[in-house]
């Protein structure tokens, strides 16, 4: 199992850009974590999958939605920030 953290920046929020990244890890199958909006515009990703799963993920999110711009997806360091809610096994929510 793989678990990364990403940033999305670029015109991501009030593009329905979470909604959208709900869908598509259900889409995919087999992809727990959550999505959420971050106070500088961006939006926040921290998910746990198998490879194969986090990389169609990925590649979908430098897609995203119709209605938004994807200038940059930044790996963060895995989990350096406690203060991050947990990931819920089997579950992947807007918060």
């Amino acid at each position: 199992m793989k678990e990364i953290y990403l940033k999305i920046k670029g015109r991501v929020q009030g593009v329905g850009f979470r909604r959208w990244t709900e869908h598509q890890a259900r889409k995919i199958g087999n992809i727990s974590g959550w999505v959420r909006n971050a106070e500088d515009g961006s939006v926040e990703i921290f998910m746990r999958g198998t490879d194969e799963k986090i990389e169609q993920m990925v590649v979908s999110c430098y897609q995203g939605p119709w209605l938004a711009r994807v200038d940059k997806i930044d790996f963060l360091p895995e989990r350096t920030n406690f203060f991050l809610p947990p990931i819920e096994d089997g579950v992947f929510e807007r918060i």
